[in-house]
C-alpha cells in the first residue's frame, strides 16, 4: 500500500509540473531560455560579473544573476548589487525632463540660453532649444569635447569650450551624439526648479519608483559595499579589477546614474505603463517618438542584421527591426557596460548590467529578442497603438 501510495504522489506530482510547463507563459518561456543561455555566454568569456532582469507592464518576471563584484570572486553579484549605468542615465534625464515639463517647469521649446545665459557657440546660440540637447541633434560636432571629460575637467571649464563649436547642421536636422552638450539639460533642470539635480532625480524617480538601490554620483557608487568593480580585458578571456573613474559623473544626465538590476527593471516596467502616476505614457510617447535618423547604428556588430532603421528620440533609441520596434539605450564607461530595451508591441523589456568592457552584450540583447519576436505574441491594442503611434 506504501509503493501504491508512493507511486501514485510521484504521478500526481508529474502531472502538476507537466500542467504548469503546460501554462507556462511565452514571455516566461523565453526569460528562462535566456538565463541560460545568459548564464552560458558570461562562463565562456570569463566576465566577472553581470546581471539581468525581464519585465512586462506587471511584474519583473526573471532576474538573472552570475559573476562577483570583482575578481577575487568574494562577493557574488545579486539583484541589489550597484552598477553604472552609464549612458543609459540619458534615459533617466529624459524622463526626469518630461515629468518636469508635465509640470509646466519648462517646456521642450524653450531656447536653452533662457535658462543657461552663459550658453555660448560660434554661431547663434538661440537656435538650439532644450528638445535638441535631449534629442542628441544640436547641430553640433558630435561627441564634443568628450576629451576634456576624460582628461578630467570639471564641466564649467568644458561649457567655456562650446565658444569655439560651430553648426554642422541646422539644429533638430541631423543627429550629433553628445555627452557635455547633452548635460546642459542639468542647469536647465536647476535654474527652472531651483533644486539640486541629483535631489529631483531621487524624489521624481527613484523614490516613487520605489528604486531603492539607485542614485546620482561617484561617491554613492563607492560607498556603497555591494557595487560591482569595474573591469578591462588583460588577455583573452582574461579581466583585470580597476579604479572606478570618476570623470563622466561630471556629466551627471549623461552618465552619472547608478543602478541595480532590479532598478531597473522597475524603469523599464515603468516605461510600459506601470506607474502612470510617476511616469505618464504621455510623456513616454513623447520621448520615444523617432526624431532624427542615426544611420550608423545599422552597421553596430549583432544588430546590423535585425535593423532595417535606426532613430534617437529623447534620451531614447528607437530601432526598427522589420515589423518590429525597440526603445533601447546602451551604455559604456570604463570597466562597465549596460543595455535597457522594452517592445510596446510585445509588453516586454530586458535591462544588462555588467561589469565588464564585454562586446557580447550586444549578442546577449539581440539573442533576447529574437526569441521574443518569435514566440511572444503582440498584445492585443499595442501593436495597434504602436502603429498609429509611429
Amino acid at each position: 500500500m506504501k509503493t501504491r501510495s508512493l507511486l501514485f504522489n510521484i504521478l500526481a506530482c508529474a502531472l502538476t509540473y507537466s500542467a504548469s510547463l503546460a501554462a507556462q507563459s511565452p514571455q516566461h518561456s523565453v526569460a528562462g531560455d535566456f538565463d541560460t543561455f545568459f548564464k552560458q555566454l558570461i562562463a565562456e568569456q570569463n566576465i566577472t560579473g553581470a546581471a539581468f532582469a525581464v519585465v512586462t507592464p506587471g511584474e519583473i518576471i526573471r532576474i538573472g544573476t552570475t559573476g562577483y563584484t570583482d575578481t577575487g570572486k568574494i562577493q557574488p553579484i545579486n539583484e541589489n548589487t550597484l552598477f553604472r549605468v552609464a549612458s543609459v542615465s540619458k534615459t533617466f534625464a529624459a524622463g526626469l525632463s518630461g515629468v518636469l515639463v508635465d509640470e509646466g517647469e519648462f517646456r521642450w521649446e524653450d531656447r536653452v540660453v533662457s535658462h543657461v545665459p552663459d550658453f555660448r557657440i560660434k554661431g547663434d546660440a538661440s537656435r538650439v532649444l532644450v528638445r535638441d540637447l535631449l534629442g542628441q541633434s544640436t547641430g553640433l560636432i558630435p561627441h564634443a569635447y568628450d576629451n576634456l571629460i576624460e582628461d578630467g575637467l570639471s564641466m564649467e571649464r568644458i561649457t567655456d569650450q562650446f565658444s569655439k563649436l560651430s553648426y554642422i547642421c541646422e539644429p533638430g536636422d541631423c543627429y550629433s551624439y553628445q555627452n557635455s552638450v547633452f548635460s546642459l539639460i542639468e542647469p536647465v533642470i536647476e535654474s527652472s526648479t531651483s533644486r539640486p539635480y541629483d535631489a529631483l532625480m531621487y524624489e521624481k524617480i527613484f523614490q516613487p519608483l520605489d528604486m531603492r538601490d539607485a542614485s546620482v554620483g561617484y561617491e554613492p557608487l563607492i560607498s556603497i559595499p555591494n557595487h560591482a568593480k569595474p573591469h578591462v580585458k588583460v588577455a583573452n578571456n582574461r579581466w583585470a579589477t580597476v579604479r572606478v573613474k570618476p570623470n563622466y559623473y561630471r556629466v551627471a544626465p549623461a552618465a552619472g546614474v547608478n543602478a541595480s538590476v532590479l532598478d531597473m527593471g522597475k524603469w523599464l516596467m515603468a516605461q510600459m505603463g506601470s506607474n502612470p502616476e510617476v511616469l505618464r505614457p504621455g510623456v513616454v510617447e513623447t520621448l520615444t517618438d523617432p526624431r532624427v535618423k542615426t544611420r550608423r547604428d545599422l552597421r553596430r556588430k549583432y544588430w546590423r542584421d535585425m535593423l532595417s532603421e535606426a532613430y534617437y528620440g529623447l534620451g531614447w533609441r528607437i530601432y526598427r527591426l522589420g515589423d518590429e520596434e525597440l526603445a533601447y539605450h546602451s551604455g559604456w564607461v570604463a570597466g562597465y557596460r549596460a543595455d535597457i530595451a522594452w517592445s510596446e508591441k510585445h509588453q516586454l523589456g530586458l535591462a544588462i548590467l555588467m561589469n565588464a568592457e564585454s562586446n557580447s552584450i550586444s549578442e546577449l540583447s539581440t539573442t533576447f529578442w529574437r526569441m521574443a519576436f518569435e514566440r511572444v505574441p503582440a498584445t492585443a491594442g499595442a501593436a495597434s497603438l504602436a502603429g498609429a503611434s509611429r
